[in-house]
């Protein structure tokens, strides 16, 4: 997934930075929200994290404005306003969940990937794909009842691919879901992910439209 993190603390901001990115996952980090909607314009996110309080603003309005237009992005509330009141608030003008702070970072990912699942059409975490078992919440599959590791990227590839079951996504779709804005990306890092999944999972597991780009295929 791709995620944006919209947070001005530097210290929480870099401790959820640097989980999302050990889940596998490529994060865009602002401090502002006018940074926020540049980033949005350009990019389309996963999901978005977002601070209620920042120095240009709060966020509840910048929720509110993106719900009005129309924009359905699954989007989670981290704040340290507790009362209730904030959380009916947040989650009235379209939040999709709601986190107080401070929070400990396991459930942030948890939470993560619950969002994320009901949006994809499947809340159950536990998908069947030919003879792998996949856990999405545990981020583990087997194959046959043998457990199969996957490296953090090749996890999120995997997990990109079973959110869009006999979608085509392009190289570039896929490198934008796995690397954030700052990361460098060599010319054949898609390449060698896919072969690494079809090595462990099955040689058609995923399948070429040659000059067009990769599709979930049979395990």
């Amino acid at each position: 997934m791709r995620i944006l993190l919209i947070e001005d603390d530097t210290v929480l901001g870099s401790a959820v930075r640097d989980q999302i990115a050990d889940d596998g996952q490529s994060v865009d980090w602002v401090t502002r929200l006018d940074a926020a909607a540049d980033a949005m314009a350009g990019v389309a996110y996963d999901l978005v994290l977002l601070d209620l309080m920042l120095p240009d603003g709060r966020g509840i309005g910048f929720l509110k404005t993106l719900r009005a237009q129309g924009d359905v992005t699954p989007l989670i509330i981290l704040t340290a306003l507790d009362q209730v009141s904030d959380r009916i608030e947040g989650l009235n003008a379209g939040a999709d969940d709601y986190l107080v702070k401070p929070f400990d970072l396991s459930e942030l990912s948890a939470r993560i990937g619950s969002v994320a699942r009901r949006y994809s059409g499947n809340p159950n975490p536990i998908v069947t794909h030919g003879p792998l078992e996949i856990d999405l919440a545990a981020r583990s599959v087997h194959r046959e009842g043998k457990p199969v590791p996957l490296t953090a990227r090749e996890w999120a590839l995997f997990e990109a691919f079973l959110a869009r079951p006999g979608q085509l996504l392009s190289k570039a779709q896929l490198e934008e879901k796995l690397y954030a804005f700052d990361t460098e990306v060599e010319s054949n890092t898609i390449e060698v992910h896919v072969s690494r999944l079809r090595k462990k999972l099955g040689a058609r597991v995923i399948e070429t439209e040659r000059g067009l780009g990769y599709r979930l295929g049979r395990a």
